[in-house]
C-alpha cells in the first residue's frame, strides 16, 4: 500500500521539481552525454559460490558466456530462470555517474567488478525470490568507472528476463530530468482524464444517461489512474514499486470492463450480448486475479500475461462489434468509438513491447488517453449545452404549471368558500353566511340609527307535498321558492334558506310598514303560481310569513331572529298563507320561541 498522508506532499514537491528542473535545464550540462551499455555477454543459469560465498562466474573468462545484442530477453532461455549478464562500462568524463534500467525483470543484483554494489528484490538460497514491482533503478557509480566490468545476476519466472528498456550511464541530474520529461505528458493527461472522470461521474448522478456516463466516467478513472501508475515520476510521488503496479494493474484490467458496459449501453440485439458476455468475463478475471494476489496465493506479474493474451482477443471483438454498428449509433456514442480505436492498437502494441514481440520503445499511451479525453470534453460540452437548454425550457414550463396550479388552486378556494356559505340544492347563501351578513348589518343599524327588517319565511304543509309527491317534488318546490324570493327582494336585501324549508330575508334600511307590503305582494303572487313537477301539477303552494324591525320591536337588533320567529308561529297558528309582523301582545299571549302550545 502507498503511505497514508503523504500522497499530496510528495505531489507538491513532484511539480516543485518539475519547475526547477524545467529552470535549471538550459543552463546544467552534463560532463559528458549518457551513454548506453554495449557489448552484452549472456549466460542461462545460477552461478556457484567459491569458498567465500562469492559467485564465481564474476571472474570466469570460459567459452561459455554468448554475445547478445540486448540485455532483455536473450536467445536460448527454454524454460530458464537464472540469467548472468556482464558487459564493460564505457568512457565517459561523468561528475555524478548512475547507471539507469527502465526495468528488471523481475529482480535482481548489480556486481561492479567482485563488489556487490545494487540488488533489487529478496533471493532466498536457491537464488529465487517474490516479484517487487516494476521500478526504474539508479544506481550510484563511482567516478572513475570507466572499463570496469560489470555484471548482473537476474531471476525471472516472468515472460521477460533480463534488462528491460534502457540501460545506459548518465549524470544523476539528467536522471531526473529525463524521468520528468518521459512523465510530464503522462501526468499532464493523467490529470485532464481524472478531471474529466468526476464530471462524468456528476452527469452520471444528475443526468438522463446515466448508465452510459456511468461507464465512461469509469473508462476515464481506469485510463487516467493507469497512466498515473505508469508514469516514471510515480516514484517521487511515493517509493512504493508494489503498490504502483497494483495500481496499474487494477486500472489495467478495468479498461475492457468499461469499454463492453458502454458499449453494450449503446448497441442492441447480438452485439450487446456478445460484449456482455465479454466485459463479465473481464470482470471474473479482475476480482479473481486481484483476490488471488492479495492473498498471497499467486504472483502479481503473472496475472499480465494471462490478461494480456485475453485482452488480445476481447478487445478486438468488442471493437470490430461496435464498428459494425457505427451507422447506428448516435454522434457522441461515434466520437467515443473512434477514440476507442485509436486507443486500442496502442494498447495492443504496449502489450507486444512489453512481452518482448516488439523491440523495446515507448509507446505514447498518452495519445490514446488525451483523443478520448478530448471526446470526452467535445461530448460534455455538447450535453452541458443541450441540459442548459432543458434547464430554461424545464424552467419555462415549470412557471407556467405553478401559474396554472396556482389559478386552479384559486379556484378551487373560491369553489371551497361558496360551498361553505351557499346552500347546495337553492343556490341562496346558507345559514353560514346569514349569521356573518347578520351580525354585519345589526351593528351597521346600531351605529347609524338606521331601521333593518328580518322576514323569516316557511312553506306551508310542506311535509305533506314530501310525503304525497315524493322528496324529489320537494325539492323542485324548494328551488322554485328559492328563485321566486331572490327575484321578489333582489333590490331590497338578501334571501338565504337557513334550514328545512325556511328562509330568511333581510332587508337594511326598510320599515316594518314596507316589509310587510312587500310580503303581502310576494304571498299573494306566490299563491297564485302554478308549480309542477315531471309534468305533474303539484297542489296550492303557499308561504306564512314573520317580521321583526330594529328599532321598531327590539333596541337590539340581535333578537330580531326570535321575534321573526315567533311572528311566523303565530301567523302559522292564525290560518297560514299569511304575513305578520311580530307585536308585544305575543308575549302576554304566550308565544315564545319554543313553538308551545298556547296557554
Amino acid at each position: 500500500m502507498l503511505p497514508r498522508g503523504f500522497a499530496i506532499r510528495h505531489f507538491i514537491l513532484l511539480i516543485v521539481s518539475l519547475i526547477v528542473l524545467a529552470t535549471l535545464s538550459n543552463g546544467v550540462k552534463a560532463a559528458a552525454p549518457p551513454q548506453p551499455l554495449m557489448d552484452w555477454e549472456y549466460r542461462w543459469g545460477d552461478s556457484p559460490r567459491d569458498a567465500n560465498g562469492e559467485p564465481e562466474w564474476l571472474d570466469d573468462e570460459s567459452a561459455d558466456w554468448l554475445s547478445t545484442v540486448s540485455p532483455s530477453n536473450p536467445p536460448g532461455r527454454e524454460g530458464h530462470q537464472h540469467l548472468w549478464l556482464r558487459t564493460t562500462l564505457p568512457e565517459g568524463d561523468w561528475n555524478d555517474p548512475v547507471l539507469y534500467i527502465t526495468s528488471i525483470n523481475l529482480i535482481g543484483q548489480a556486481y561492479l567488478g567482485d563488489e556487490l554494489i545494487y540488488q533489487y528484490g529478496e533471493f532466498d538460497d536457491q537464488g529465487r525470490g517474490d516479484f517487487a514491482g516494476w521500478p526504474w533503478h539508479m544506481i550510484d557509480l563511482p567516478e572513475d568507472t570507466a572499463g570496469e566490468p560489470l555484471a548482473f545476476r537476474l531471476y525471472s519466472y516472468y515472460t521477460s528476463i533480463g534488462l528491460w528498456g534502457e540501460v545506459q550511464v548518465m549524470e544523476r541530474i539528467d536522471v531526473l530530468k529525463h524521468v520528468i520529461h518521459e512523465s510530464a505528458q503522462d501526468l499532464g493527461v493523467s490529470a485532464l482524464v481524472l478531471v474529466l472522470a468526476i464530471l462524468a461521474t456528476i452527469f452520471a448522478l444528475i443526468g438522463p444517461e446515466r448508465r452510459g456516463f456511468l461507464a465512461t466516467a469509469l473508462f476515464a478513472y481506469a485510463s487516467g489512474l493507469m497512466l498515473l501508475a505508469e508514469a516514471p515520476a510515480r516514484q517521487l510521488i511515493a517509493d512504493g514499486p508494489l503498490a504502483w503496479d497494483m495500481l496499474r494493474a487494477g486500472s489495467y484490467y478495468t479498461l475492457p470492463i468499461a469499454l463492453g458496459m458502454l458499449l453494450s449501453h449503446w448497441l442492441e440485439g447480438t452485439a450487446k450480448r456478445w460484449i456482455k458476455r465479454l466485459w463479465a468475463l473481464h470482470l471474473a478475471y479482475l476480482v479473481m486475479a486481484m483476490g488471488l494476489v492479495q492473498l498471497g496465493i499467486i504472483s502479481l506479474s503473472i496475472t499480465f500475461p494471462v490478461f494480456d493474451v485475453l485482452l488480445a482477443i476481447t478487445l478486438p471483438v468488442m471493437l470490430l462489434l461496435a464498428l459494425f454498428r457505427f451507422r447506428r449509433l448516435n454522434l457522441e456514442q461515434r466520437l467515443l468509438v473512434l477514440s476507442f480505436t485509436f486507443f486500442a492498437p496502442l494498447l495492443l502494441a504496449d502489450m507486444a513491447v512489453a512481452h518482448g514481440f516488439v523491440a523495446w520503445r515507448t509507446v505514447p499511451l498518452s495519445y490514446g488517453s488525451l483523443v478520448f479525453s478530448l471526446a470526452i470534453a467535445a461530448i460534455f460540452l455538447w450535453h452541458y449545452r443541450r441540459t442548459q437548454q432543458q434547464l430554461a425550457m424545464a424552467n419555462e414550463t415549470l412557471e407556467q404549471q405553478v401559474a396554472a396550479r396556482t389559478e386552479e388552486l384559486g379556484q378551487l378556494v373560491r369553489e371551497l368558500e361558496g360551498l361553505s356559505f351557499e346552500d347546495p340544492l337553492t343556490g341562496l347563501h346558507n345559514r353560514r353566511h346569514f349569521n356573518t351578513v347578520f351580525d354585519h348589518e345589526c351593528r351597521r343599524a346600531q351605529q347609524h340609527g338606521t331601521k333593518v327588517s328580518l322576514l323569516m319565511l316557511d312553506i306551508d304543509h310542506f311535509k305533506d307535498i314530501n310525503d304525497y309527491f315524493g322528496h324529489d317534488a320537494g325539492d323542485a318546490v324548494l328551488v322554485k321558492m328559492a328563485s321566486l324570493l331572490t327575484q321578489h327582494f333582489v333590490d331590497l336585501g338578501i334571501v338565504c334558506r337557513i334550514g328545512g324549508e325556511e328562509f330568511v330575508a333581510l332587508l337594511p334600511d326598510t320599515s316594518a310598514k314596507t316589509a310587510e307590503s312587500s310580503a303581502n305582494t310576494l304571498l299573494a303572487s306566490i299563491a297564485q303560481c302554478a308549480c309542477d313537477h315531471q309534468g305533474t301539477t303539484l297542489r296550492r303552494i303557499t308561504l306564512s310569513c314573520g317580521i321583526a324591525t330594529y328599532p321598531d320591536h327590539t333596541h337590539d337588533p340581535h333578537k330580531l331572529l326570535r321575534l321573526a320567529d315567533e311572528a311566523l308561529y303565530h301567523a302559522k297558528r292564525s290560518g297560514r298563507n299569511r304575513c305578520v309582523v311580530w307585536s308585544e301582545s305575543f308575549e302576554e299571549h304566550g308565544f315564545i320561541i319554543g313553538r308551545r302550545q298556547t296557554q
